[in-house]
């Protein structure tokens, strides 16, 4: 089965699961932040449709490794949800801290109902995440609840010391190439591990093929911010939909930039003026890459790709769905269309 067909399959039941799961909230003195929290998850207000709930990578990437680990798919949609729930309260808490103002083209809650009934809305979202994962008692045994929970729970430290870097990092000029990666392996590539570690948990996987399926999502999200961050300088904006020149204007210190910063050159010398204009970027972008981060970035991106798909070739992915969840790690890293 292709994984298109997979996809339809699974993404129904990952909405019905997530609405759910929400719905616990509900009660008659709570309309409004039950409200709050459908508005964030895409699935109601202006807008509200798929374009708003997103792609639902990592719920997909759950029930994928559950099914090619050897387990049934229908099992692991408590922990599918719970990851995606646990993601979506990190959205609403980082558009607060950004001070962002959109969301998938929406405004964002804050911008609506402001910043205090924000906060209780991610956090709304981060408790029923919790209480979601013991919604696996339903299929499968206590021991594997508790694993599940522990790891779900690591990843959410995991996942906030990320976040705590990235904003600490904003105001300091000491930060070099070895900064980088603790901040990105807690902000993007934990819950991604997380994913699919638990698809494996889920299935009773043992020791061995549950670390192969957590090195997998891990490199996998480490390659995907690598080339993220190549996109952010020098992607196409009609591939990528977003301008290149906002990455070097919002001052961003991204892996090309620390690199950049290393080499102690042209770019570095002009970073450390200050703020960077839209007129600037594509001279500076070129002085980057003639100082190295460019080749440097797209070595790091396909080493860790290689390292991602390694790691699930060890974990031995069966059948159909072991297919699929390869397809979807390269078409995340832009190696199959």
């Amino acid at each position: 089965m292709p994984l298109q067909q997979f996809i339809q399959t699974y993404l129904p039941a990952i909405e019905e699961e997530l609405q759910a799961a929400v719905a616990h909230s509900q009660a008659q003195h709570y309309a409004e932040l039950h409200k709050m929290m459908r508005y964030h998850m895409g699935w109601e207000g202006e807008g509200a449709g798929p374009k708003a709930t997103g792609k639902r990578v990592r719920p997909l990437l759950v029930l994928l490794s559950n099914a090619a680990a050897g387990g049934k798919w229908q099992n692991a949609l408590p922990a599918a949800a719970a990851v995606e729930l646990v993601h979506n309260f990190s959205l609403v808490h980082d558009d607060i801290e950004d001070n962002s103002p959109l969301r998938r083209g929406r405004p964002t809650v804050w911008k609506i109902w402001g910043l205090a009934q924000a906060i209780n809305t991610g956090d709304t979202l981060f408790t029923l995440a919790h209480l979601e994962i013991f919604e696996l008692r339903r299929s499968v045994s206590a021991e594997i609840i508790l694993e599940a929970a522990n790891l779900l729970q690591q990843t959410c430290v995991h996942l906030t010391q990320g976040q705590f870097l990235d904003i600490s990092y904003e105001n300091r000029d000491d930060l070099t190439l070895d900064d980088y990666w603790p901040m990105v392996s807690g902000k993007t590539a934990a819950l991604l591990a997380a994913c699919t570690e638990l698809g494996a948990v889920v299935a009773g996987s043992d020791t061995t093929i549950r670390c192969a399926y957590r090195n997998f999502g891990r490199d996998l999200g480490l390659a995907f911010q690598a080339l993220d961050d190549y996109l952010g300088i020098w992607g196409d904006v009609s591939e990528t939909g977003k301008s290149a020149a906002s990455d070097l204007v919002e001052g961003k210190k991204s892996l090309p930039v620390l690199y950049g910063l290393q080499q102690n050159g042209e770019f570095a010398a002009r970073w450390h003026q200050g703020p960077i204009s839209p007129a600037e970027v594509p001279a500076l972008a070129d002085q980057l890459a003639e100082e190295g981060g460019k080749d440097y970035t797209q070595r790091q991106a396909e080493h860790l790709t290689t390292q991602a798909l390694d790691a699930l070739e060890a974990a031995h992915p069966q059948g159909q769905a072991g297919e699929a969840l390869v397809k979807l790690a390269r078409t995340l890293l832009k190696r199959e269309v």
